[in-house]
């Protein structure tokens, strides 16, 4: 039978729709939030998604558009204790499949999950199946961020081929998880994907653990040890903080690169490698070349293609995706139940600077997994979390983004969207300031009253 995802923040009525749906043979998956309904939706996409139209942080019509992006076919029922002819109206404009009004009757219920199911033509489940498999691939990676997606989209392309990939972004932006689905998505998949920190690896080791080394090359070599690029045979070598990689270690990269060979420490003789060649750096690289600590030949070697992850905090919609997401994971792994998070606890995430990015996210969640009580996750424990250290300062250049983007969403809530006033307020000219709104991607519409 196909699977239902069903979404309220009322536990009663959650249980209560799970039973009568369980009952008439369906498969069932349950959540208690949209940001939680978000992150199933990731993991194993359903045949149907029913959701509750009122409800703490995102509602059921902002659940429905999000997961409308990537999932177009999935038919959803919105469920209302507040149902009007407007509400009906403009939800079905929009694509929503059906709209009830509780409290309802079981049979009600049941006619319109068969008619969703139906009219999404009886393989919907099976075509969205297929979808999710697709994108097994990329299935660590949580976001609806387009700037994200289009990231996802670039590193898809390159996957099929072989050229050596750059990837930057700030410390914690998750330039790993990304050279892990290019891996994924390449021919090179069923091979080992091994992975080196240049910056953890002291300079007299680093050479012998990418490129391997003989018996007795060097005291305390008490055999042949293969390096990364022998041990990853077929497939991918991904080179993490590359920007520290000293520079005698440069050389003999280039000179790997270039030749398609290795020579382990102590060897005479050189060993063919097939392996494709993924890095990433948080550093610029171009001013590395001009302070003369990274090799310009070595910049044009790595960096055929190169893909740019941006700072959470310039993927603001991702946050309570990716909190719900962790809170998941966590709170499986601490054998906790927790439901998702209060809504003042929600704004307090979604507001934060995250200089340390979606790692710094994932360890205030941790730590609030690790410290609560209680089935949601209230604004004080959040609050908590973030007051504990850890935090990273942030560079000027994101600190200056984050103040920017700020400032200007204050100036907009203040003049109610008129961009014109907004300019005045903020002594620039009126194509300098829309300059700066497309640059933080920022909606003045949004702000319009009554919208």
């Amino acid at each position: 039978m196909p699977r239902i995802l069903i979404v309220d923040d009322d536990p009663n009525l959650l249980r209560l729709l799970s039973l009568r749906l369980k009952s008439e043979g369906y498969e069932v998956a349950e959540a208690s939030s949209g940001e939680q309904a978000l992150a199933l939706l990731q993991d194993l996409p359903p045949a149907l998604l029913i959701t509750d139209l009122q409800m703490g942080g995102m509602d059921g019509m902002a659940l429905f558009a999000a997961a409308q992006r990537d999932y177009p076919t999935l038919p959803v029922i919105i469920l209302t204790a507040h149902g009007t002819i407007p509400h009906a109206v403009e939800a079905t404009r929009r694509g929503v499949s059906g709209f009830l009004t509780k409290p309802f009757e079981a049979r009600d219920l049941m006619r319109e999950v068969e008619r969703a199911l139906e009219a999404a033509g009886g393989g919907n489940s099976v075509q969205l199946r297929k979808k999710g498999k697709e994108n097994e691939w990329r299935h660590e990676i949580v976001t609806r961020s387009p700037l994200v997606e289009q990231v996802l989209h670039e590193a898809k392309l390159v996957a099929q081929g072989d050229a050596s990939v750059l990837i930057t972004g700030p410390s914690g932006s998750g330039k790993e998880l990304l050279a892990r689905a290019i891996h994924a998505a390449s021919p090179r998949a069923d091979k080992p994907m091994l992975a080196i920190n240049c910056a953890a690896i002291p300079e007299q080791l680093i050479e012998s653990e990418l490129f391997g080394h003989t018996k007795g090359a060097f005291t305390g070599a008490g055999r042949d040890h293969a390096g990364l690029f022998q041990a990853a045979e077929g497939g991918t070598v991904f080179l993490d903080e590359i920007g520290d990689m000293p520079a005698p270690v440069q050389v003999k990269l280039l000179r790997a690169l270039q030749e398609r060979c290795v020579r382990p420490v102590g060897a005479t003789r050189d060993i063919n490698i097939d392996v494709r060649v993924v890095s990433a750096t948080h550093r610029d690289l171009q001013k590395e070349i001009a302070a003369v600590r990274f090799r310009e030949d070595l910049y044009y070697r790595i960096n055929v293609v190169s893909l740019a992850l941006p700072a959470l905090a310039e993927r603001r919609e991702d946050i309570p995706l990716l909190a719900a997401h962790f809170l998941q994971v966590l709170s499986a792994r601490y054998n906790k139940t927790l439901n998702g998070y209060a809504s003042e606890a929600m704004e307090l995430l979604v507001a934060h600077a995250w200089p340390g990015n979606v790692r710094q996210l994932q360890n205030v969640v941790e730590k609030c997994v690790a410290l609560s009580t209680v089935e949601v996750v209230p604004a004080a424990l959040v609050q908590r979390s973030l007051n504990s250290g850890g935090d990273e300062l942030a560079a000027f250049d994101e600190a200056r983004r984050e103040f920017e983007r700020d400032y200007l969403t204050r100036l907009l809530k203040i003049t109610g969207g008129n961009v014109t006033h907004a300019a005045k307020l903020a002594k620039r000219n009126r194509s300098d300031f829309y300059s700066l709104l497309n640059r933080h991607q920022i909606d003045p519409g949004v702000f319009k009253a009554g919208d």
